[in-house]
């Protein structure tokens, strides 16, 4: 039997609804209602984490949205998607690309996201607990510059040598199909075994949750 794998904080388009055995949990699920049992790929809002957070104006409580995947993906296993520039790491104390592991047996992965058909390099992070890197699925690596770029903050302008078209906003925040496929791979890899989510269960219940007192607790 095929492990079903939670997806939280997707679009509502988003293309994990067209994959078996994904539960997928978009803003009118509310992803923190999820009740929890499965391994994760959770894609929290990033505006209020990424370079670009001074301008950004997010909803009440967004931010601390990734800090609560962060939490569930330490407790379920799996992989938490954010942008390269994204301060969650450097807040929460996550391990770089190649700079090993934390406490909690969380490593992280550098990926461009035009590796997996993206029209942008997108580049990202990728925060994994619950498998190794030898587990991690093979990965396809693409030489050479993406057609586009998420935005032109370099002053040029078209017609100049070396100006790339700006992708949409849609298309910023979709997860490449194949990319898609691979995260939910890689999910399943990182499933915790049965009983040590019921060992987890067992030894939380009538123990209050302290993290929830903090909101942004890692």
């Amino acid at each position: 039997m095929t492990q079903p794998v939670a997806i939280l904080f997707a679009r509502t388009d988003s293309v994990y609804k067209t994959m078996p055995g994904c539960d997928v949990w978009d803003i009118e699920r509310d992803a923190r209602k999820w009740p929890g049992g499965a391994p994760v790929v959770a894609h929290p809002p990033c505006r209020a984490w990424g370079s670009l957070r001074r301008l950004a104006k997010p909803r009440p409580g967004e931010r601390h949205l990734a800090t609560w995947s962060l939490r569930q993906i330490r407790r379920w296993g799996g992989v938490l998607e954010h942008p390269r520039m994204s301060r969650l790491w450097p807040r929460c104390g996550l391990p770089g690309p190649g700079a090993g592991f934390d406490k909690h047996g969380g490593f992280t992965i550098g990926i461009h996201q035009h590796w997996f058909g993206h029209r942008a390099e997108k580049a990202t992070l990728l925060y994994v607990v619950g498998c190794s890197p030898r587990d991690v699925p093979s990965m396809p690596i693409v030489l050479g510059t993406a057609p586009n770029v998420v935005t032109n903050r370099n002053g040029l302008r078209a017609g100049d040598f070396g100006y790339r078209s700006e992708i949409s906003r849609a298309e910023r925040e979709h997860t490449p199909p194949q990319l898609a496929e691979w995260l939910v791979e890689l999910a399943r890899r990182c499933a915790r075994m049965k009983e040590q989510s019921e060992d987890r269960r067992a030894g939380a219940q009538g123990q209050p949750d302290r993290a929830r007192d903090r909101l942004d607790a890692c």
